[in-house]
């Protein structure tokens, strides 16, 4: 087998890997969840929608001035290395292939259900949506193991296709809602009294898994063609759209239906809105292609888990380095690396069921797998950012200073809103963080008496 993936995507792909992994699931899957914790305070909440957007961007901004510096096997895992050397990097690139990359594919795996299920009236925790669930899953995997260019190509279609309902609802929805007053009303009217700090730091936090994602692209740099100018530009662009998206469509939903219906709602609130604002048929065509949108955020995320231990062994680190590096001639895809990618995606989906969906098979052990991994993976940038600042002195003062302190407060604003958030809970995601990380050095000194030996 050869070891090597070619250069097969351009800059379009690349952009619509951004704007597909991040656009989807989170902007319908939170919007609600936004709503419900700043007490339906829609100024609050577009506020939060912004903050997050904001650090967002400026990270990826931040990472598009290392892409045009660094290539190799795994974006954020190559400007590890180079910033604080092959041991911090590998212990990134582990947790993103054990914890970040799974916990966000099944969950969206599930979401890509839930959404499903809602529009054929299923039980969004029944036997149907994980049936559906697994089949979600697995035939993600299928299309970026055996087709990578397939994959991709699914990407720029699901990107364009998710665009239509959000800007329709963002249009129409805010012209209506303007000649209706329904706009105002629901800026001016806050339906119940909350604390305004905590239920910030709360909606950020959940804003966070609705702008979770871009970070994924980067893992294509040795896949994408003139890696060193597109990539910055992709992120650039394609995290800039996404916040313009995201508040407009924000803006668009409050002119459909009242803040207080949405809230009740739950996830049944975005095809309400839809069938409000354009019958019940037109509403439920619109609601598939939100269906499809899920879809293709979770090809971008699966296009992440598949890639995920090559890029460990790559680098002849991790489990197996000669097993997991193995690129497969047919399809140019580390085969190996995807099908372990997506037992990870499997044990995580197991959790997240016996965790959130039913009565809890952990007891009090319970975290919300979608939004903390942001306490360490925002954590984890934080080093980078510094490094930037240490040893890229040929940049100039803003690159060099400005915007990496930026990033920084960003990514401890990000962690501290997410402590308050989920307060205890924290904990307990914590206490599994480190025990997969300790996996991980086992894994990581083996390698090291192997190689004595």
């Amino acid at each position: 087998m050869d070891s090597k993936l070619s250069k097969k995507y351009g800059l379009i792909t690349a952009i619509a890997m951004v704007v597909g992994i991040v656009i989807g699931s989170g902007v319908f899957f939170k919007a609600e969840k936004v709503l419900t914790a700043t007490g339906g305070n829609l100024p609050l909440g577009i506020l939060a929608w912004l903050i997050g957007g904001a650090i967002m961007i400026v990270c990826a901004y931040t990472f598009s001035i290392l892409a045009t510096r660094y290539e190799h096997v795994n974006g954020i895992v190559d400007y590890a290395e180079n910033s604080l050397g092959k041991k911090y990097a590998y212990y990134l690139g582990w947790f993103m292939s054990t914890i970040y990359y799974p916990t966000m594919t099944a969950a969206l795996a599930w979401v890509s259900a839930r959404y499903t299920c809602v529009l054929f009236d299923f039980s969004i925790v029944g036997p149907e949506a994980m049936a559906i669930t697994g089949f979600y899953l697995v035939t993600s995997y299928a299309i970026n193991a055996l087709s990578p260019v397939l994959a991709g190509k699914f990407q720029v279609a699901t990107t364009t296709i998710k665009l239509i309902p959000l800007y329709i609802m963002a249009i129409v929805g805010t012209i209506v809602g303007l000649s209706t007053g329904m706009t105002v009303d629901n800026f001016t009217t806050i339906t119940k009294e909350i604390s305004t700090g905590s239920s910030l730091f709360t909606a950020v936090t959940a804003t966070a898994f609705a702008y979770e994602g871009w970070i994924i692209a980067t893992t294509i740099n040795a896949e994408l063609k003139d890696s060193k100018k597109n990539l910055p530009k992709a992120l650039v662009i394609g995290t800039s759209v996404i916040v313009i998206t995201y508040i407009l469509y924000y803006i668009g939903l409050s002119g459909a239906v009242s803040n207080a219906t949405l809230m009740e709602s739950g996830e049944k609130g975005a095809r309400l809105a839809f069938e409000k604002m354009f019958s019940r048929v037109g509403g439920t065509a619109l609601f598939v292609f939100v269906v499809i949108s899920c879809l293709g955020t979770l090809n971008g995320l699966m296009l992440g888990c598949t890639r995920g231990f090559y890029s460990l062994a790559a680098r002849d680190v991790g489990p197996a380095p000669d097993v997991y590096k193995q690129v497969d001639k047919a399809t140019n895809m580390p085969t190996n690396s995807a099908i372990l990618g997506l037992l990870f995606c499997s044990i995580w989906l197991l959790y997240f069921y016996g965790s959130q969906l039913t009565e809890s098979w952990f007891g009090f052990f319970n975290f919300d797998m979608t939004e903390l991994p942001i306490v360490t993976i925002y954590g984890a940038y934080i080093p980078i950012f510094i490094m930037l600042i240490k040893k890229e002195k040929d940049l100039n003062f803003l690159k060099r200073f400005i915007v990496p302190i930026l990033a920084i407060c960003g990514c401890l604003f990000m962690m501290v809103a997410a402590c308050f958030a989920h307060k205890i809970a924290v904990v307990w995601y914590l206490i599994t963080f480190v025990v997969i990380m300790l996996l991980g050095v086992s894994f990581s000194k083996a390698k090291s008496t192997s190689k004595k030996d």
